[in-house]
């Protein structure tokens, strides 16, 4: 059953017996935020929403404007497979945060997607996002990371375990309306990727959600503890976010040109150069962590300059080519983003940044195929090739004065994040480290 309205909700719980229904928000950071409420007090929430107090939530409410609303967004009605399915089922919606006069909350991230994709349809475009989501599997949350398996890409051996857990987290994913193309072993040891079908941005962002939080529950339920920590490992792989984008007009596809050589339309090369232009800017919403620049250094697979080609996987932006000269296939890829980042924020800022450079008509620089990880500095300084930001610290400095992450974020929620990351860096940086007790302790 289709879900597109209140009346199909209602409906919905009383067929599947639905007791409880969680109601679902995130703070800015990215952290999922729920409260339940009975299926006797759903007609209510779905017609004038759920009032609690915003003032804990990060980045919402001072205490004295702490009353906000959630208000369930019908369509994303689903019931946890988890959770048991008869007489106590319990199902979940996403919602909407609303001051008390049923005004959008200005900190609420999916509001603030929502307003980035209203000015690309606007300009007449739909914008598709696919990310791709890695994480590992660890015996436990504590302790050293103790891995599953000696695995790498693509690999499928005998005793590997996690090999149910992909399944049993593609197949719940699945019921609960998620659709998956590709399930498989990554390059690290114990590291996993599965993706979802492309859709569109705001739907993609409700998916990342629930699939961060399907992907542990089902390792739960193993004895296992799955991590979306960007670098858990030193000297192995971390774990990326790539997200595939592209813009329709319609059904048409505004990145697709037959007669360029990379099958990319002025559009298209135009929002290449809107993401490498504003990259360093927006890297803090794509990257948000300490842990994320760990990730971000040469030789991991991970994008350290601002360049783009279409078979390098070290440059930021991609142009795959598994499908040249398919209209439908043709899309970029953005390699900055991390699994922990807060999925409304990050693909704001891509789209933001990307329209940047379509409506100011940005040149797209030449594309770099050689691996940039192995040219000199001069080299790179020749072509005009910068860097990403190289911690936290960097990161919030290109940040903090970019009028293209406050449009995408807003005045409320670029402030309120802006000052997270500022408190987040400045503890990091109070902390003595293994690696200096390691190096220094004996010698000094």
């Amino acid at each position: 059953m289709e879900i597109k309205d209140a009346d199909d909700v209602l409906k919905a719980a009383k067929d599947h017996d639905v007791k409880f229904v969680r109601l679902w928000f995130t703070d800015i950071l990215g952290f999922l935020k729920s409260f339940a409420i009975t299926v006797e007090g759903l007609e209510v929430a779905l017609m004038e929403g759920m009032g609690f107090d915003g003032s804990s939530i990060e980045g919402f409410a001072r205490i004295d404007e702490s009353d906000v609303v959630a208000k369930p967004d019908p369509s994303t009605f689903a019931l946890l497979p988890w959770r048991p399915k008869e007489h106590q089922a319990v199902a979940r919606m996403f919602c909407s945060i609303l001051e008390p006069d049923g005004s959008p909350h200005q900190g609420d991230p999916r509001w603030m997607l929502k307003q980035t994709l209203k000015r690309a349809e606007d300009m007449g475009y739909t914008y598709y996002v696919g990310p791709e989501l890695e994480y590992f599997y660890f015996r436990s949350a504590e302790g050293p990371p103790e891995t599953l398996d000696q695995g790498g890409y693509f690999d499928l051996t005998p005793l590997d375990v996690a090999t149910d857990l992909r399944r049993e987290t593609v197949l719940t994913l699945e019921e609960m309306g998620i659709g998956v193309e590709y399930s498989h072993h990554e390059v690290a040891p114990s590291q996993h990727e599965i993706d979802m079908r492309y859709t569109d941005a705001l739907t993609m962002a409700d998916n990342v959600m629930t699939y961060r939080l399907v992907v542990k529950e089902i390792a739960l339920r193993h004895g296992l503890y799955a991590t979306f920590m960007p670098k858990p490992i030193f000297g192995v792989n971390g774990s990326g976010m790539h997200t595939h984008m592209s813009l329709f007009e319609g059904d048409k596809n505004a990145f697709f040109d037959p007669e360029n050589p990379y099958d990319l339309s002025k559009i298209g090369r135009q929002f290449i150069a809107g993401l490498l232009k504003h990259g360093r800017e927006i890297c803090l919403a794509c990257a948000q962590w300490v842990n994320s620049y760990k990730r971000l250094v040469p030789g991991y697979e991970a994008p350290v300059y601002l360049s783009w080609a279409r078979r390098n996987r070290s440059d930021l932006v991609r142009v795959p080519v598994y499908k040249p000269g398919k209209e439908k296939a043709t899309r970029l890829e953005f390699r900055a983003p991390d699994p922990a980042c807060n999925p409304y924020l990050a693909f704001s800022a891509m789209l933001t940044a990307g329209l940047e450079g379509i409506e100011n008509g940005y040149e797209c620089p030449e594309p770099v195929e050689q691996n940039v990880y192995e040219m000199s500095e001069e080299e790179r300084t020749a072509r005009g090739i910068e860097r990403l930001p190289e911690d936290l610290g960097h990161a919030i400095e290109a940040a903090e004065d970019s009028e293209v992450l406050r449009k995408a974020l807003g005045d409320h929620i670029f402030e309120k994040f802006i000052e997270n990351k500022k408190i987040e860096w400045r503890e990091y940086r109070a902390q003595v480290h293994g690696y200096e007790l390691d190096r220094y302790l004996a010698i000094l």
